[in-house]
């Protein structure tokens, strides 16, 4: 039986037991408590966490063919509390591995898109040793050192996944330079140095060792340190985390920037400063890439004094990358996501997000170029624009489902590629 096709009958199967399944898993997992197991492990100071994500789509409209198409990506973790287990004070261990599977409609239907419709999907289908940390806090938490093998987007410029169009979802400079700042489930060598500023927020920065080796497929499992480094990535980001209004309203304000010092390619000069898709001479070298984003997230209302999780939220995010050797230059992503619409479903969600994604100008040149010397035709890009809208029902406490509607303008930042149209549905379990 296919990956698609046991994700079809699980799914089916937990729709027509949920209700006995999620009375009998009293800590809120879908396999309960393993007898008191679990709660013992946690008292001993280890938490497990396993997690099932799935995606369907299918584009009714846009494309070159109609097509339904699957994903997911199972992870398996365990957070190790040394305090408990070997009396090292504000001290944890991170281990995540995670296994992709499935096909990408984007590439299945030929959509043209410059972001995937499912996230999802990505980084090779493999089995990756995505998190390897060990975390230190000092001074009661003020100052905050993590080092190992980490994901750069869960500390500098995170964001949720709730959407399933990749504009919306996760660490936005991987969205546009996913050559080279690698989010999940991709890990690499890096420490990162976070202090903690009493009734302000944060400021921290990393070190991420640059190499593309770590996206190689063959033994992703391992922590290993594969050859080929270019260099180190430097992100820094402060964070503003204020209250708002009488309510109190919580807020999340981060302004970020990165610098990599290895050299890459010119996206459109060669060396000798000419355009490179005249001459095919070598691209020129440029010696350092960077770039520059915002992450805000603000709740505007509070409905239910008894539940601060419900109410309306906006977000907006926005990326810059660097025009010399960036295909990509920049990203804006703005939403509004209400949790808790209805008195008797107040863990439900409702979400609506608009993105542009914008292709460099320096490329387009470049096409223009090609066309204008009769050696095309080919597409000039532009930008590309999505909008999705879901609604997250929480059927049990293990269970979100999200069915979604995504509409895709100019796929591809071109009027060559038909709109798409794709019907989604983004389903986490966690075990």
């Amino acid at each position: 039986m296919s990956r698609m096709a046991m994700g079809l009958v699980l799914l089916a199967g937990l729709a027509g037991s949920g209700a006995a399944l999620a009375e009998d898993a009293g800590s809120g997992k879908l396999t309960g408590d393993w007898g008191g197991f679990r709660t013992d492990l946690a008292k001993a100071g280890v938490d497990v966490q396993l997690g099932y994500t799935s995606e369907l789509a299918y584009n009714p409209a846009g494309g070159t063919r109609d097509q339904l198409s699957y994903d997911d990506q199972l992870s398996f973790g365990a957070t190790f509390d040394l305090d408990r287990l070997l009396g090292v004070h504000d001290a944890k261990i991170q281990l995540t591995i995670t296994d992709r599977n499935g096909r990408n409609l984007s590439d299945d239907a030929h959509l043209g898109t410059l972001q995937q419709v499912q996230e999802v999907f990505g980084r090779g289908q493999t089995w990756r040793l995505t998190q390897f940390w060990y975390d230190q806090k000092y001074f009661s938490g003020l100052l905050d050192w993590k080092i190992g093998r980490l994901t750069v987007g869960e500390d500098f410029a995170a964001f949720s996944c709730k959407f399933q169009n990749l504009t919306f979802c996760g660490s936005m400079p991987g969205n546009i330079v996913g050559n080279y700042w690698y989010n999940w489930p991709v890990s690499q060598w890096a420490t990162r140095l976070k202090a903690n500023i009493d009734g302000v927020g944060y400021i921290q920065t990393g070190a991420y060792q640059m190499n593309p080796g770590f996206l190689n497929v063959t033994d992703a499992v391992l922590p290993n340190n594969p050859s080929g480094t270019t260099g180190v990535m430097i992100p820094v980001e402060f964070g503003w985390t204020p209250t708002l209004g009488p309510a109190r309203l919580p807020g999340s304000y981060k302004f970020g920037a990165w610098y990599d010092t290895s050299t890459a390619p010119d996206v459109f000069e060669d060396d000798d400063g000419n355009p490179e898709v005249l001459t095919g001479r070598p691209f020129r070298d440029r010696h350092g890439r960077y770039g520059a984003y915002i992450n805000f997230l603000q709740q505007l209302t509070r409905p239910d004094p008894d539940d601060p999780s419900r109410g309306l939220s906006v977000f907006l995010n926005a990326t810059i990358a660097d025009r010399r050797t960036s295909t990509i230059d920049d990203q804006v992503a703005l939403g509004l996501i209400y949790t808790g619409p209805f008195d008797a479903r107040p863990k439900d969600e409702i979400g609506v997000a608009f993105g542009r994604t914008h292709v460099n100008g320096r490329v387009a040149k470049g096409q223009r170029l090609l066309n204008d010397a009769g050696l095309g035709p080919v597409s000039v890009q532009d930008a590309e624009y999505a909008f999705e809208v879901y609604y997250g029902l929480q059927a049990t406490d293990w269970l979100m489902a999200r069915p979604n509607i995504q509409y895709v303008h100019l796929p591809g930042g071109t009027r060559h590629n038909d709109d798409v149209v794709v019907i989604g549905l983004k389903t986490s379990i966690d075990f």
